[in-house]
């Protein structure tokens, strides 16, 4: 029978968190033949952390952070943003991708280890959506995945063992923190933690248990406690300093200065948004930002595209549809992204602000 390493670690702060996940993909090149990593391990009180292609600024209070002395930083893989402590278990497990699935598909296969090892404690458990456990429609897991240009995946999973939901709405940029108790009702009924489900209090080290055994059970392998190899551990020390203590890093996906527009585009496979800035008639600068865990490559095509373009909606649904070479990119029409361009324009022509009001989070989806 195969075996996995288990590494088990507590109280780490975000960017020595996200580092290690990192720095262990090192290992996972596609001509490797080292077996998969599990890591199980819980942030210091209290990480806040934003999905790699997600506007910081939107997503979170960092006023707030900063009062309450909550970090914040920057995954590497997608998804939506999360506050993470001693009562969330982190989840990384860190492999060679098979170059026959697509991230998505990945995604999914890896998350019924998840699903089995919930459901053994008698939930009903479902992956759903793009990046969602849910236990009994409630939300109990955020899901992300990344594959690197060497072939290696890492798989993130944030569970919920129990979730402070008013410190949560402090932190993270959500409307209906101003509704009070009202508010976390809200939230309530959308998510569930492990404890609540259960009606128990669980301790970690048991958490850590179920896991460890549903993963086992679903891959048939054994998973041994093992150690960091000296090459992950220096590799992880330079990138906590030089990659995630970087400013650049976690503020990336950023407006630049002069952007001054942003709008949303809702599409089956979620919402998109939009930022913007124009100088007259011209498209300056083009992002388009959401808790993807991989950007779609007409997005990547179309920003470069439409940059320096002018504001014609005829030319600028020629090009998106030359762009797409099909009928649609992420279930929506060209002529569907063009109108949240001109949105967005019309937007900046009123000097609109680009950091846009955030209407819910990973734990309380945002509406159109």
């Amino acid at each position: 029978m195969k075996s996995w390493r288990l590494l088990i670690e507590d109280k780490v702060s975000a960017a020595q968190g996200l580092a290690l996940d990192e720095a262990l993909m090192s290992s996972y090149s596609r001509n490797a033949k080292t077996s998969p990593t599990l890591r199980l391990y819980t942030y210091a009180n209290h990480s806040a952390l934003v999905g790699r292609y997600q506007h910081l600024e939107a997503e979170l209070d960092t006023q707030a952070c900063n009062e309450l002395g909550i970090d914040f930083n920057r995954r590497p893989t997608g998804g939506g943003a999360i506050l993470m402590g001693q009562d969330q278990l982190g989840i990384a497990v860190v492999m060679k991708a098979p170059t026959e699935f697509r991230p998505r598909e990945l995604m999914a296969s890896l998350s019924n280890a998840l699903v089995a090892s919930i459901s053994s404690l008698g939930l009903s458990t479902v992956f759903r959506g793009k990046n969602d456990l849910e236990v009994d429609g409630k939300k109990i897991a955020g899901l992300g995945i990344y594959v690197n240009n060497t072939g290696a995946l890492l798989f993130h999973v944030s569970l919920l063992v129990d979730l402070d939901i008013a410190l949560m709405l402090k932190v993270l940029n959500i409307p209906i923190a101003k509704l009070g108790d009202k508010g976390i009702s809200m939230v309530q009924e959308r998510v569930t933690t492990l404890n609540r489900a259960t009606n128990k209090k669980w301790d970690m080290s048991d958490v850590r248990q179920v896991i460890i055994n549903g993963f086992a059970n679903y891959f048939d392998v054994n998973i041994e406690k093992g150690i960091v190899t000296p090459q992950e551990a220096v590799l992880a020390q330079d990138l906590a300093q030089n990659k995630f203590l970087d400013l650049e890093w976690i503020n990336q996906k950023r407006p630049q200065k002069d952007a001054t527009a942003t709008s949303l585009l809702k599409t089956p496979f979620g919402l998109v948004r939009l930022y913007l800035a124009v100088q007259g008639e011209i498209i300056k600068n083009i992002f388009f930002t959401g808790d993807f865990n991989e950007v779609p490559q007409c997005l990547v095509v179309l920003e470069k595209a439409l940059k320096w373009k002018r504001l014609k909606r005829p030319e600028l649904i020629e090009l998106a549809s030359e762009i797409f070479n099909v009928d649609s990119c992420l279930g929506v029409g060209p002529d569907d992204f063009v109108d949240a361009v001109l949105q967005a324009a019309g937007r900046a022509v009123s000097n609109e602000l680009s950091v846009p009001i955030r209407q819910g989070s990973c734990y309380f989806p945002e509406v159109v």
